[in-house]
């Protein structure tokens, strides 16, 4: 018990991990199952389907109920991608923090939104615009729906004063999350709202979330020019 105790998810991830790399485990092969690596490895269980999960998660096994774990033979290489709040980033950056909300109404999604949730049908939620400012210059817009059935409260929220970024990293988590990142020509409205030229070329983030199978919200930032992701 003792040993168990002792050797945590993380041993036993990287334990497996180095014998994918060292090649014991060949692409494609069939890993031992969880209990026997258990008992191999003088860990719980649950010791070890946890770090076949984050192994799964990363990229580097498969797993498939009562087919067991492979490695896989074209291993997919993921970053994580954390939700920021963009005042905290903003100021992280040594930059004063500023925010104007354009619009917030109910309103019923478009076709284009409804699909990105995975709903059979628009639906009403709430549309919030706004607008993310650094040292009085235009940092992000953002162009977000708002599920108000699993974010009722967040009418109740003044967002004159918080962003609805702001609110929704602190109390809503989220199970899912589906991200695009793509680049734009500034049309001459975007430009004059983001302080660039039209024309130029502006990073986008659309971003998906859901906790379990119910919508949380889904936001397209439009990020100034040069602006910067960093994924780790």
């Amino acid at each position: 018990m003792n040993t168990q105790l002792r050797r945590s998810w993380h041993d036993i991830r990287d334990t497996l991990q180095g014998r994918i790399f060292d090649r014991t485990y060949q692409p494609g092969d069939k890993l031992p199952r969880d209990e026997d690596i258990a008992e191999e490895l003088g860990c719980a269980r649950s010791t070890v389907q946890r770090a076949m999960q984050d192994l799964a998660d990363a990229g580097v096994v498969e797993r498939k109920r009562k087919g067991g774990t492979h490695v896989r033979p074209d291993p997919v290489t993921r970053a994580t991608l954390d939700i920021a709040i963009t005042r905290v980033e903003v100021e992280a950056k040594g930059a004063a923090y500023g925010y104007q909300l354009v619009s917030a109404a109910r309103e019923v999604t478009p076709l284009s939104v409804a699909a990105s949730f995975g709903l059979s049908a628009p639906e009403e939620m709430l549309h919030v615009q706004a607008l993310h400012l650094a040292d009085q210059r235009a940092y992000v817009f953002e162009d977000r729906w708002v599920s108000l059935v699993s974010c009722a409260e967040i009418e109740a929220i003044d967002l004159t004063r918080q962003s609805a970024n702001e609110w929704l990293v602190r109390n809503k988590p989220y199970s899912r999350c589906d991200v695009r990142l793509y680049a734009i020509e500034a049309d001459e409205t975007l430009a004059a709202r983001m302080d660039a030229k039209a024309g130029a070329a502006l990073l986008v983030i659309e971003r998906t979330t859901w906790l379990n199978d119910v919508p949380i919200t889904s936001v397209r930032s439009v990020t100034k020019p040069g602006y910067q992701l960093l994924t780790q």
